[in-house]
């Protein structure tokens, strides 16, 4: 199984390239229109120039998958601040189209846990299927849109399961066919199982980002990973690219469902030896408070392992 790691948003490895950096509506208020417009501006001038160095990064140490921040553009949603921030950013997001085309980096986003299409409230369906446009917008503005995908988690239960469920599959009909179509979903370490948010993806047509941490926390009563994975990795069987997973290992007992800043090999080689049985590939985004200092530590543990192979800097050969 040839399996290609990535990681979220930054490099740590990098000296100041954090891409999210942000302005709050309370700023935006106290600033004249102008300023305003120039300091929104700039921001995300920087972020996308961070974007572009974290690429460069990603590029150097051969690691083929990267998801972006959500916060590149401040205040893109607001109902009082909303701005066209594809109008002055067409040079910084034609060399992130070129950089990603050119080494085929997977690129992905993560909107917030407040995107959601489970709620009983109007106004928050709403404004999660205005999040889900600004992604997609942003991902078009860079050419990538076609290529990239966005993850969200179905969403909350309040309560009722099947009523969360219903709503889902209404609400859901509200986002525009395009977007739909580079949407993924991802089962939950406290809510929506696994076996769950399969169902929920078989049914609407949505490849299903599946989250191993996720599983093992909230696994399901009636569905063991044997007979998951391979219904998983059918999800991604018309997208042209590999089945894809989060991976992450748990803090400490007590904290089992934070992150822990790095991830465990022992951890993840069943997952790994497991998955071998059901796809030759595999592309595995590393959900880990050290990011790509996570990455890169694995990629190297899992090199000495016996049986594999490492082909690239992130690719190994399992």
């Amino acid at each position: 199984m040839l399996t290609s790691f990535g990681f979220v948003s930054t490099a740590l490895n990098l000296y100041e390239a954090s891409p999210a950096k942000t302005m709050t509506f309370a700023t935006y208020q106290k600033r004249d229109e102008k300023e305003r417009t120039a300091q929104l501006l700039a921001i995300t001038k920087n972020n996308l120039q961070r974007t572009l160095r974290v690429l460069h990064y990603c590029i150097a140490h051969e690691l083929p998958l990267h998801r972006m921040s959500s916060s590149i553009v401040p205040l893109a949603t607001h109902p009082e601040a909303a701005w066209d921030f594809l109008k002055e950013t067409k040079k910084e997001c034609k060399e992130i189209e070129k950089l990603v085309k050119k080494y085929n980096i997977r690129t992905s986003m993560h909107p917030n846990q407040f995107t959601l299409f489970t709620s009983p409230r109007e106004e928050v369906t709403l404004n999660a299927v205005k999040d889900m446009q600004y992604h997609y917008d942003l991902l078009k503005g860079m050419g990538i849109e076609d290529r990239s995908y966005i993850n969200i988690h179905i969403g909350g239960a309040y309560g009722d399961k099947p009523s969360a469920l219903e709503r889902f599959y209404e609400n859901i009909k509200l986002l525009p066919s395009d977007v739909k179509a580079r949407m993924t979903l991802e089962n939950d370490d406290k809510t929506f199982t696994t076996q769950e948010t399969l169902e929920v993806c078989e049914n609407e047509g949505i490849p299903l980002m599946f989250d191993y941490h996720h599983y093992m926390a909230n696994p399901d009563d009636d569905g063991s990973l044997e007979e998951l994975l391979p219904r998983f990795v059918k999800t991604w069987e018309n997208t042209g690219r590999p089945p894809k997973v989060h991976l992450s290992s748990p803090k400490d007992e007590k904290a089992y469902r934070s992150h822990h800043d790095f991830v465990s090999k022992d951890y993840v080689l069943p997952f790994f030896k497991l998955m071998s049985n059901y796809t030759d590939e595999l592309d595995v985004m590393i959900e880990a408070k050290q990011k790509d200092r996570a990455v890169l530590q694995l990629v190297d543990e899992l090199e000495k392992v016996r049986g594999f192979k490492r082909m690239s800097g992130g690719t190994i050969l399992m």
